[in-house]
């Protein structure tokens, strides 16, 4: 037995276990976790740690975590590494996640996800959030789709997946600098890339429902409300109400989506012509054009994708002062 494992067997269910990725926000989670983990030692008293120092080992090191025994999971970096965490959890035991009081330290390129639950970025502030143990059961999605050698993968996503434009934007992200900030460095890509892209003919099914073929600029399948640093595309979503919002940004021309570029911040883009508003719990997207993925914030691959909720499947920890995804737009939403 390697000495990682055997490190592993010893870990308690009593105290939490912080993975914490040195990588996220261009770096600056390295720099600041020696502070963090000072005040955490005076504050909460024990805990474990591991850094993580390559892509896809917050993943691993969740699932062993889990299966020695511990029961308070605290992410601190992206909705990147978030994302690893979720479906370390998931790969080991789905039926266990429930039982997983999982934490979040935001600190990342986008850390949408800590918009919709209203996570506090302070370091205080959210010391005493997990410190409370306040919990919400959280939805989260499982996704099948292709990986970028065209071979079928599943995985699942905690705040939203989307096709087309967004899918550009990430992979244009994930290859520059981010020096310049989460809200800036997207701000960038997007305008970059909105000069650049081709819209995709997509075929949609939701629930069921007879596929239709239509002309798209971008697909949002959100869980939470916020993706790419801040662009609001589903004002109405909700992590608990069991159900996806989709938001489909349709056929316009590249000067009426400049126009409304602005409405993709305010929480106004659903009343924008040519964006329709949809729910369900089950989303499937075809092309035969390849059309790549977002899925927060990675890029996993490419179309074909089926998308179904999970209810209540993560115990998240959250702000008791403060209750997630109560920001509603006012728009009109078809079922």
């Amino acid at each position: 037995m390697d000495v990682e494992r055997f490190h592993f067997m010893r870990l308690s269910s009593k105290i939490p276990f912080f993975l914490v990725n040195p990588a996220a926000g261009n770096g600056s989670t390295g720099s600041t976790w020696p502070g963090i983990a000072a005040y955490l030692k005076e504050k909460i008293g024990d805990f474990e740690t591991h850094l993580t120092s390559r892509p896809l080992e917050a993943r691993r090191h969740a699932a062993m975590a889990v299966e020695r025994g511990v029961r308070k999971l605290i992410c601190v970096g992206g909705d990147g590494t978030l994302n690893e965490v979720i479906n370390g959890v998931m790969d080991f035991n789905q039926g266990l996640a429930g039982e997983i009081k999982l934490g979040f330290f935001p600190n990342g390129t986008g850390c949408d996800l800590a918009k919709t639950l209203a996570v506090p970025r302070d370091v205080k502030e959210a010391v005493r959030v997990i410190s409370e143990e306040e919990t919400i059961a959280m939805d989260i999605g499982r996704i099948s789709h292709a990986d970028h050698d065209g071979k079928g993968s599943v995985r699942y996503f905690h705040n939203i997946a989307s096709l087309g434009l967004g899918g550009e934007v990430v992979r244009r992200v994930n290859r520059t600098s981010k020096r310049f900030g989460p809200f800036l460095s997207f701000i960038w890509a997007t305008l970059i890339t909105i000069f650049t892209y081709e819209k995709k003919r997509c075929i949609l099914s939701v629930d069921g429902a007879a596929p239709r073929e239509s002309v798209i600029w971008h697909i949002a399948v959100a869980n939470g409300q916020f993706q790419g640093g801040g662009m609001w595309v589903a004002p109405d979503a909700g992590v608990e109400d069991g159900i996806f919002d989709i938001t489909v940004v349709g056929d316009m021309t590249l000067s009426q989506v400049l126009i409304n570029l602005h409405n993709l911040y305010n929480g106004r883009i659903k009343g924008v012509r040519n964006v329709e508003c949809l729910r369900g719990k089950t989303v499937e997207v075809s092309s035969r054009e390849k059309v790549f993925l977002d899925v927060d914030g990675e890029e996993p691959g490419t179309l074909p994708v089926r998308m179904e909720l999970i209810p209540g499947a993560i115990k998240m920890m959250v702000d008791k002062g403060k209750r997630p995804g109560t920001i509603r737009s006012g728009c009109n939403v078809r079922h």
